[in-house]
């Protein structure tokens, strides 16, 4: 019996810059302002057959740890940050069939304004483009947008249910077939098929219709990393592609059985969103160089404990520079930020220091551990797969270089290509229609 294919797509990390100074990054501290790389890595996962590459985004500089900007500037940690739809953009251009989902914040676009860019955005790749739709966790960037800071959690998932609603309408502001172009009549757009949206909320108003015209896929593909109780269900009710770090394969396949249910709750056919787990494979000539790698590896992130507490603390809005790094943190420290992430964190301690748990909180290992050769990598990923469910992994490599690029493109794709747990060819023109043929 043959293998079911599964789905590839790649966590990007919003700036190369992030990487300098490591290996194999030439001068990217100098020249990380051109997206050349990027646009390398769009051709290669293209060429790869991957489903998307979704560019991850924030939009404030970090001070979450000792109440400085000095460890994020200092060290690029998710700085300097390009915005995200110039640099989708761009990628639409060197490519002609993989998905490109830049991340845009509900809180930070009205939605008007949001889904005008992302129409156009779909209209310049041919309808290629998704919207890794985030609500937005840190009051130093809901401050950037005048604000005072974050609502509630579970408010702005409550938000953001209305938010998509209304950019929905905007989108569907355009029937099908709007655009006649009749020639001979001089008529360009059947104004009988344009329609106002008049849509007045408890959090968001607009008139509408759009001014773009419409998207070649009606609307983008929606893609959402829900991990709290609330925000599963923001997930289950719009997305079609969810991307999760659960540890373990009884983990992964309870938080995709999870997603199911509360989709069929909605209404959805779970068929109909793809659920990606985030892996990050460490590949060698030979199982051994594989394993010296990721001791390589984990003996850098263990070096650097104060910079991976200060990334940790900007998606959690914790500051863990004010704690004893050698004493346990505090039960009372709570978060209005990614409430899974501490969950994982305060389940990982143990009594143990906030250094000591940092220490274990593995940076190497996402989902599951992946360390080998192409081949061993592929046939754990096709057992890990069969034992899940579905639907496919998304890579997360923390600091992307050409080198990691040839490796998966040329090494651990062909693995897994010569196994059928992937495609060899893309089946259709739009993005949706990609995500959806298996």
């Amino acid at each position: 019996m043959a293998a079911k294919p599964f789905h590839l797509a790649w966590f990007l990390q919003g700036s190369s810059v992030q990487a300098w100074g490591e290996q194999w990054t030439g001068h990217i501290g100098t020249s990380w302002q051109q997206p050349d790389l990027f646009l390398d890595m769009a051709r290669s996962l293209e060429r790869a057959c991957f489903d998307y590459i979704l560019l991850e985004d924030s939009s404030y500089v970090g001070e979450s740890f000792g109440g400085s900007t000095e460890i994020y500037l200092k060290n690029a940690i998710a700085v300097p940050r390009q915005d995200p739809s110039v640099v989708a953009a761009l990628m639409t251009q060197v490519t002609s069939k993989i998905g490109i989902v830049p991340t845009f914040g509900t809180y930070a676009y009205h939605p008007y304004l949001l889904a005008r860019l992302v129409a156009t955005l779909d209209q310049v790749s041919g309808g290629r483009i998704g919207w890794n739709a985030v609500t937005g966790s840190s009051d130093f960037a809901a401050m950037n947008f005048g604000m005072q800071g974050m609502p509630e959690h579970d408010t702005r998932y409550d938000m953001a249910d209305e938010y998509m609603d209304v950019v929905r309408k905007l989108w569907g502001s355009w029937e099908p077939g709007a655009i006649v172009a009749d020639r001979q009549n001089g008529i360009l757009v059947d104004h009988t098929k344009v329609h106002g949206v008049n849509f007045q909320g408890k959090y968001f108003s607009t008139r509408g219709p759009l001014n773009s015209g419409p998207a070649p896929q009606g609307q983008p593909v929606i893609a959402q990393a829900g991990g709290s109780p609330r925000g599963r269900k923001f997930a289950a009710a719009h997305a079609e592609t969810i991307v999760v770090n659960a540890k373990g394969v009884e983990a992964m396949r309870a938080y995709r059985e999870d997603v199911h249910k509360h989709m069929k709750a909605a209404g959805r056919d779970p068929s109909q969103c793809k659920v990606l787990f985030l892996i990050n494979p460490i590949i060698g000539d030979t199982e051994a160089d594989a394993l010296e790698r990721k001791k390589q590896r984990q003996c850098l992130a263990d070096r650097h404990i104060e910079q991976r507490l200060a990334h940790f603390g900007k998606v959690t809005n914790i500051d863990f520079g004010q704690f004893d790094l050698d004493k346990p943190l505090p039960d009372h420290v709570t978060t209005n930020g990614h409430q899974l992430n501490l969950e994982q964190f305060r389940a990982m301690a143990k009594g143990r220091s906030i250094r000591q748990t940092m220490a274990s909180f593995n940076a190497v290992d996402l989902s599951i551990e992946l360390c080998g050769t192409c081949e061993s990598v592929a046939a754990r990923m096709g057992e890990v797969m069969a034992e899940v469910g579905g639907d496919g992994f998304l890579f997360s490599m923390p600091n992307v270089n050409r080198r990691t690029l040839a490796e998966i493109e040329d090494g651990l794709i062909p693995a897994l290509q010569d196994r059928g747990l992937v495609r060899k060819a893309y089946e259709h023109k739009h993005f949706r229609d990609n995500l959806l043929a298996f």
